[in-house]
């Protein structure tokens, strides 16, 4: 891990988003430099599913060196924005770094995408980090540090990133857009920077995303705190850039990035917006000024299927089904496969003692799964992790999220029958 060096001891952080996950690791690290925190968040009071409140992060980062002031902000509203600034200035005498953290996040397609969560992600996400640096700008510029950092990606625009969840990656990029603009607007006078991880980090929201035992393919908290200490270690003159996490700790000299992981040693989950999956795209995206260019790559063929592979899953499942899981799980499954032995299939859920057969089911699905024969029946005996299928656009769903990560629980409970 990288060591503290006490060079943030008195200097202000704002950061949105600090009451758990990236936001209040990040805080935690700076605060045991003796930094003053100012948690700008919107729990107050415990959330029945997410741990942590903008009180009991501050009792964590007072216990660690720091001084802390918590402010209820929902970076929707300007007024609360400002509240918070002003009470940070009126604390603390200024503010010297921002975090720009909180986000919103819906992995669905346009057509699954409800307005109203199109509205969370552009508001949050883009418009709330842009109030966000509007408000603190002002006293950045009076710091000696002077940083922004923002907790977006590289602007990639291979497609593959919109396809499956358009609305989360234009409200992600609105944030990474920021960086290229206020770098150049506050050249000499605020550093701004973008954060991202190479891989998938524990959290609460992974935890949501992607179920039980994703966190063996995470690594900590810890690796984006340390490599958001290194930035604000880093002079003004270092800005416009988009840092990727291990790569800036490579740079600091760490070697083992084991003690980052939460399972040392097992493979971990590359994180979205990076082309870093082995096999996982036909195409590399070359850029030529603002026009992007694709380079074809010679396509590779695809392993045909084991004869009846699927039918044989199936038969599988069928036998593994039991009045419980239906209860548990309550769903319908369509699952749309191309290639030998494909077609439609369905797995019921919801019926008495569960069911299974080729085409359609007897009630609307609730959700539809398509891909390739030879990925699903990777995926239903563990050797493609849904999530790593769904992100790199192996594996297409339209319906109902939450119904889709209950699938992946019963995935994984079935492995070694399969």
């Amino acid at each position: 891990m990288l060591p503290n060096t006490g060079r943030l001891a008195g200097c202000t952080v704002f950061i949105t988003g600090a009451s758990r996950g990236i936001g209040k690791a990040i805080a935690l690290k700076a605060a045991k430099d003796g930094a003053n925190i100012v948690i700008a968040a919107k729990t107050a009071q415990p959330h029945p599913k997410l741990l942590g409140t903008i009180y009991t992060a501050a009792e964590e980062i007072e216990a660690v060196g720091g001084k802390a002031l918590p402010c209820i902000v929902d970076v929707r509203d300007e007024q609360q924005i400002s509240d918070a600034v002003q009470k940070a200035v009126k604390k603390f005498g200024g503010i010297d770094i921002l975090v720009n953290n909180a986000s919103a996040i819906s992995l669905t397609n346009t057509l699954d995408t409800p307005t109203k969560r199109v509205d969370l992600m552009m508001n949050v996400n883009t418009r709330g980090t842009y109030l966000t640096s509007k408000a603190c700008i002002p006293y950045l510029k009076k710091s000696k540090v002077a940083h922004i950092l923002n907790i977006s990606p590289p602007l990639n625009l291979n497609p593959v990133w919109f396809k499956e969840h358009c609305a989360y990656t234009i409200a992600k990029y609105g944030m990474s857009m920021y960086v290229l603009g206020m770098a150049e607007e506050f050249k000499g006078e605020i550093a701004v920077n973008a954060l991202w991880p190479k891989t998938a980090i524990h959290t609460a929201a992974t935890e949501m995303l992607g179920g039980p035992g994703i966190e063996s393919q995470c690594r900590k908290v810890d690796i984006i705190a340390d490599a958001a200490y290194s930035i604000f270690q880093k002079p003004k003159s270092f800005t416009g850039n988009f840092v990727i996490d291990e790569n800036i700790l490579k740079a600091e000299g760490i070697q083992n990035f084991d003690i980052y992981a939460i399972k040392p040693g097992h493979p971990l989950q590359p994180d979205f917006f990076l082309d870093e999956y082995p096999e996982a795209f036909s195409k590399k995206m070359e850029s030529t000024g603002a026009v992007p260019e694709f380079k074809e790559e010679k396509p590779q063929p695809q392993p045909k299927p084991r004869s009846g592979a699927v039918e044989e899953t199936f038969r599988i499942v069928k036998d593994s089904l039991s009045d419980d899981i239906v209860k548990a799980t309550q769903a319908i499954y369509l699952f749309e496969l191309s290639g030998e032995d494909g077609g439609t299939w369905f797995l019921d859920l919801k019926s008495k003692g569960g069911n299974v057969g080729y085409g359609e089911p007897s009630d609307q699905a609730d959700v539809v799964m398509s891909m390739s024969t030879d990925d699903f029946v990777k995926m239903f005996s563990g050797k493609l992790k849904p999530t790593m299928a769904f992100m790199s656009g192996k594996l297409k769903i339209k319906g109902n999220m939450a119904l889709a990560i209950k699938l992946e629980k019963l995935m994984n409970q079935m492995n070694p029958r399969l």
